[in-house]
């Protein structure tokens, strides 16, 4: 189905801004074709600065240049370096949006700590691979509490580490053993426990506050 050419003038009309479309209609009463050509060339340069999206597509000065004649409704006459045509733009058919054929094992962790541990798993120097899986194990473990709302032990971690990087990445036991190996400056968002703890908080301290008035009116 092709977009009716009403809807892609609008889209290109707040793509562009008002004030362009006023400058457009002012071309279009220029009588003499050498100032309208020339006009028309400034406003496709201006088109561009305001549009640097259109840079990446191939042939975009033939893009601009197609731009302007569909804002003009076609009745662009000038000496432009490109045959003009209202119907490549408007006939055009947006790309296909390609969706990721991969699904990652753990929806927690996503696909994008996979590829960080694909690149883990490249280092060669022991010393500097402890680091990168140490830094990747507390990044996990954050993940892991934004999204499950739970406590995890660095254990489970581990297991989850070996386990995506197919043993591949692996630290000494006794590096767990003083606990808080994965642990991270990273705050997640509250969950139940934390709502609770503030709760309690909060009625601790107006507690102290009244018992505090009440000995003041004992005086």
């Amino acid at each position: 189905m092709v977009a009716s050419s009403t809807f892609k003038q609008e889209l290109l009309l707040r793509e562009y801004g008002r004030n362009v479309q006023n400058i457009v209609q002012y071309i279009l009463t220029v009588e003499d074709r050498t100032k309208r050509t020339q006009l028309a060339q400034l406003l496709v340069n201006l088109m561009g600065r305001l549009n640097p999206n259109v840079k990446d597509i191939q042939d975009a000065q033939q893009t601009l240049w197609n731009h302007l004649y569909v804002m003009a409704d076609g009745k662009l006459d000038v000496d432009a370096p490109f045959t003009l045509s209202a119907m490549d733009y408007l006939n055009d058919k947006p790309q296909r949006v390609e969706y990721p054929k991969n699904t990652p094992k753990y929806m927690h962790y996503g696909s994008n700590l996979e590829s960080l541990i694909e690149k883990a798993t490249q280092i060669q120097d022991p010393v500097e691979k402890e680091a990168a899986i140490i830094s990747v194990g507390k990044l996990m473990k954050v993940l892991y509490r934004t999204y499950n709302k739970d406590s995890v032990s660095d254990q489970v971690i581990l297991e989850n580490l070996r386990d995506l990087s197919k043993g591949q990445l692996d630290l000494d036991a006794s590096l767990l053993e003083k606990g808080g190996l994965f642990d991270s400056t990273i705050k997640t968002s509250q969950g139940p426990g934390n709502n609770y703890s503030n709760s309690s908080n909060q009625k601790n301290k107006g507690g102290q506050q009244n018992k505090y008035q009440n000995n003041r009116k004992n005086k």
